[in-house]
């Protein structure tokens, strides 16, 4: 029987993440053995600086997609929005699993609504896209960055260095948090979610015919084509960690529905569109499009330039 190394990161949530997916493969009578090997990437050395100051989306794929052409491990288990648009050649998603809950998950002290929360009230996050988000709905609060595991960040906020936090929904619900530890789920019409949150990316070398048949018994048709959609809008706006951009897609009845997102960081520029099209790639480029036509790419390469990365 062949074994199959997975690579991880060593985060809990990553090494969660992967633990299940494994399960799902023996479910699904994959024949194979597997073992998995802990990877520490630049962005779990570096957890004392903003992502957005020191590149971004990459930081959490780079070293292993390295051990994926160093033929070290055999495939890797991403979270979908930790991937930049465009992979490596010689490198595959061999598939895209069926997403977790996409929204972004407000928890404060004390289960203090949101839109109850005092003025100039103290919000941690580290993502650009939540805190311009934020700002378009309460910009009297202080929103400032927090960075860690889930652990961490709820420590923070227990010990009072902050009012509120916001993480990922997918993040807790994957780890067995209950949804009662959390004051209110952020609607998507609210805050749009990041490309690709909630799902989950599977990462193999494209050569590797044996396994991508196996993985692909695992994709989810409708969260293949939602992410695809928003990856392209990713793709074409030249998105990364430094720039707030969204982008979240429905699929009904084969119809892709997708809103994509770019904003200043002061959120005092915002440019949001919408397209519906039975083809992912074409959603995406079209409201990338639509956003460029306003200023939208030109935003970015501005942020981009400002922050120097």
């Amino acid at each position: 029987m062949r074994k199959i190394i997975v690579g991880s990161r060593r985060s809990k949530l990553a090494m969660t993440q992967t633990k299940q997916f494994i399960e799902k493969l023996k479910a699904a009578d994959a024949p194979f053995e597997f073992e998995i090997k802990e990877i520490v990437t630049k962005g779990d050395r570096i957890v004392d600086v903003m992502l957005s100051k020191i590149g971004g989306k990459g930081l959490f794929v780079k070293e292993i997609e390295q051990a994926l052409f160093d033929r070290e491990i055999d495939f890797a288990v991403h979270s979908m929005k930790d991937m930049p648009s465009s992979l490596p050649e010689g490198l595959a998603i061999g598939c895209i699993p069926e997403r977790e809950d996409p929204r972004d998950a407000y928890i404060a002290n004390g289960h203090v609504k949101l839109m109850d929360l005092p003025k100039g009230a103290v919000v941690g996050t580290s993502s650009l896209r939540r805190s311009s988000q934020l700002l378009l709905i309460r910009p009297d609060l202080d929103i400032q960055w927090i960075r860690g595991n889930i652990d961490t960040r709820l420590a923070k906020l227990q010990a009072g260095d902050f009012d509120a936090i916001l993480l990922a929904a997918s993040g807790l619900k994957r780890m067995g948090w209950k949804d009662d530890l959390v004051t209110e789920f952020l609607e998507v019409e609210d805050c749009l979610p990041a490309i690709g949150q909630g799902a989950l990316g599977i990462e193999c070398r494209e050569d590797d015919n044996e396994l991508i048949a196996e993985l692909g018994k695992l994709n989810h048709e409708e969260t293949y084509l939602a992410v695809n959609a928003e990856r392209k809008f990713l793709k074409d706006m030249d998105g990364s960690c430094q720039v707030p951009i969204a982008g979240y897609a429905t699929v009904n009845k084969g119809e892709i529905t997708f809103t994509g997102l770019i904003s200043s960081p002061e959120a005092d520029q915002v440019f949001k569109e919408m397209a519906i099209s039975r083809d992912p790639i074409e959603a995406g480029r079209v409201v990338a499009e639509k956003i460029s036509a306003q200023g939208g790419y030109e935003l970015i390469q501005r942020v981009k330039a400002e922050s120097d990365v």
